[in-house]
């Protein structure tokens, strides 16, 4: 975590706390400097950090099903908060005092709802529910959020997704599938209630010998594991997003439904799979669950080939109950590891990075199991494709190409006047942002120099050149990440460099903070001097009579005169009349606390000379757009430049000087990008 996050999270959490006084925040973020480490999530920590908590608790079970719901949305540092709350039930001074504050922040809060109701009235005949009504109206909705009304919480799902998405994309719009895609069930490959044999023509189980039964049970687990209804085992309606259930025939002899038992399993998972990728493969999912639902569609139709090639030996008679569950073991693990994959991006509403680290910590937690770790990576790496193709041309050309808002770095149009010459900070820390939720783990720790890279090569291509990273390379996910950080590394080193030769040697970025220490910082203030004395008739007239082409002929002259005349960027120094483009903002010396609220320029002013005007002072601008250089941490070598952030200082572009405002006046506030202008000493009585 930077510095600046660090002083940012310090000050909300005191702001939350309502904490006023003390010793203030840099005490506190001193002491999270100096002490802080870095923390290591294990099962045993984690583990008995949430028994601590349950044991505190007053509702154990809440806390540990609300911990289970979260973790089975992947919700990011999860471990680590939980860590640290079991830490704050060991601190009892620290527990009391968060218990006193909450209790007094529960009674604002309590006081202001009060205050801001007693404007509305209650009336005392209110209808009461009574208790049998509840559980009716409880049935009711429960019955809305499941059951035949599931199809209606996906389509509602997809809606919203897009309708983000156009918010995004103003000038794009997401293709959908035609209405009759979702008014087809037969066209999901799941099970469609009643689709199988028909009942009516079974015979009864019961009455067959044992042998029957199984070539019966055999015809129907064919059936079944296609997603299609037998005569006997039977698929049952999702009352939700849960797995799938089958009733089995009772009467089936227990040898032969113990076996039928262990194989539905294999179904279940089949039928999760095959609506999460009928499901995912709508538009609005993203290219990343795209390219997942397409690796587990491969893996599908391997198993479909297993169906049929089982189907084959069962029509020559080959096929009896065990070797059905022998052939098919094999795939039960596979199967079971795809369903429990697109039930945890379903609960998590994964969507791009999200999805990625989702399967990254999979891939990762099975580093004991082989063969389900090379699924993982198999699935990882067809579904990073889209992600890393993305990325690639953010670190390496500066170009966001991301339709389905799903990466890291997100992109804001920002319309600006005079955008070519009038570049600053805070349209630099809006322009692009990241996006938290959408960063992948395994690329958390490089997230802040993808999102430098971009921004350098960015800020050339604004200025009319265009970059290509010549030491480009295809980006492919593997559990070593350093394979992917050396590329990130080479890629932001490149923009930096690109981005700093074209500051110090086409905009001659010295040159230009040489003319400025000329002007501003009084290196060469001759000029000042002899701009003064010529301008003092003029500037006794009332600042309406005043003619800025003429101060803007005096100044040319001041400078022919002065020292300054060598000075290749002097035609960028620029008059600027009170109520034009310029204002300073900075309080000047001799100013006090006490000012005048009126902001109208006084009747009676006699000039720029003279006390009683309000905000007749001439302004010296200069438009020398300077991006922000800082030294850049962790060792590296040489200055390379970066763009400000809101908790670092403003960008050092210079755009004017001015004489000090007359006492008790209050300047008009600035509207202008540029930073404060420096205020000279007054120089004329």
């Amino acid at each position: 975590m930077s510095e600046f996050r660090i002083h940012h999270d310090v000050n909300e959490l005191l702001s939350l706390l309502r904490v006023h006084g003390g010793d203030g925040a840099e005490v506190y973020i001193d002491l999270l400097q100096k002490n802080r480490t870095p923390y290591v999530t294990t099962t045993v920590s984690a583990h008995s950090a949430k028994v601590k908590i349950a044991e505190f608790s007053r509702t154990p079970e809440d806390f540990l099903k609300k911990y289970d719901e979260l973790k089975s949305k992947n919700a990011r540092n999860l471990d680590p908060l939980v860590y640290l709350l079991a830490k704050l039930t060991e601190d009892r001074e620290t527990l009391q005092y968060l218990q006193q504050n909450a209790k007094e922040r529960a009674e604002l809060a309590a006081g202001a709802a009060v205050c801001s109701t007693t404007s509305f009235s209650i009336p005392s005949t209110a209808s009461k529910i009574s208790i049998q009504e509840l559980e009716e109206l409880r049935k009711q909705l429960g019955s809305v959020a499941t059951g035949p009304n599931l199809q209606q919480s996906q389509e509602f799902t997809r809606k919203v997704l897009r309708d983000k998405q156009s918010k995004k994309n103003s000038g794009h719009h997401l293709p959908v599938f035609p209405a009759w895609v979702y008014e087809r069930p037969t066209l999901i490959g799941d099970f469609l209630i009643g689709s199988g044999p028909s009942l009516d023509a079974a015979v009864p189980v019961g009455s067959l010998p044992l042998a029957s039964q199984e070539a019966a049970v055999v015809e129907d687990l064919l059936y079944v594991l296609v997603g299609v209804d037998g005569r006997y085992i039977t698929a049952q309606a999702l009352l939700s997003r849960q797995s799938r259930t089958f009733l089995v025939d009772p009467n089936l002899d227990m040898s032969v439904k113990e076996l039928v038992n262990r194989v539905l399993p294999v179904a279940a998972s089949y039928s999760t799979v095959t609506r999460f990728i009928e499901e995912k493969s709508s538009f609005e999912y993203g290219q990343v669950n795209h390219a997942l639902a397409a690796a587990m569609r491969t893996l599908v139709k391997e198993y479909l080939i297993l169906v049929t090639q089982l189907e084959h030996l069962q029509r020559q008679g080959l096929l009896s109950l065990q070797k059905l569950w022998f052939y098919i073991q094999p795939t039960m693990r596979t199967m079971e590891i795809l369903a429990s994959l697109a039930t945890s991006v379903d609960k998590g509403e994964c969507l791009g990075g999200s999805t990625l680290s989702l399967l990254h910590d999979r891939s990762f937690n099975y580093t004991g199991d082989s063969q389900a770790q090379e699924l993982c990576l198999y699935l990882t790496k067809a579904a990073s494709v889209p992600y890393f193709e993305i990325l690639e041309k953010w670190i390496y050309r500066g170009i966001i190409n991301d339709p389905y808002s799903e990466f890291m770095v997100e992109e804001h149009e920002l319309q600006k006047e005079k955008i070519q010459e009038d570049y600053n900070d805070k349209y630099w820390d809006q322009r692009y942002t990241v996006v938290q939720p959408q960063i992948p783990s395994f690329l958390q720790k490089m997230a802040d120099k993808i999102l430098s890279t971009g921004k350098y090569l960015n800020v050339v291509r604004e200025c009319g050149h265009d970059v290509t990273c010549p030491v480009a390379k295809e980006i492919v996910y593997t559990l070593k990440e350093r394979a992917y950080v050396e590329q990130i590394e080479k890629a932001f080193n490149y923009a930096s460099k690109v981005l700093l030769d074209f500051l110090m040697e086409e905009k001659e970025l010295v040159a230009h903070l040489r003319s400025i220490k000329h002007y501003f910082l009084m290196d060469q203030g001759d000029f000042f001097v002899h701009f003064m004395d010529l301008t003092e008739e003029e500037l006794k007239k009332p600042v309406d009579d005043i003619i800025p082409t003429r101060l803007e002929a005096l100044l040319e002259l001041a400078l022919r005169m002065s020292t300054a005349n060598t000075d290749p960027f002097k035609d960028d120094l620029k008059v600027t009349l009170p109520g034009q483009e310029i204002w300073p903002s900075a309080e000047p010396p001799g100013v006090g606390s006490e000012r005048t609220s009126s902001r109208a320029p006084s009747q009676e002013n006699r000039g720029l000379l003279g006390h009683s005007c309000a905000w007749s002072q001439p302004c010296l601008g200069m438009g020398v757009p300077v991006p922000a250089l800082r030294p850049l941490r962790g060792g590296s070598p040489g200055w390379l430049p970066t763009l400000s952030s809101p908790e670092r200082s403003q960008t050092p572009q210079v755009r004017g000087v001015c004489l000090p405002w007359p006492p008790g006046l209050q300047p008009p506030p600035s509207s202008s990008p540029w930073c404060d202008l420096i205020c000279l000493p007054r120089l004329v009585p």
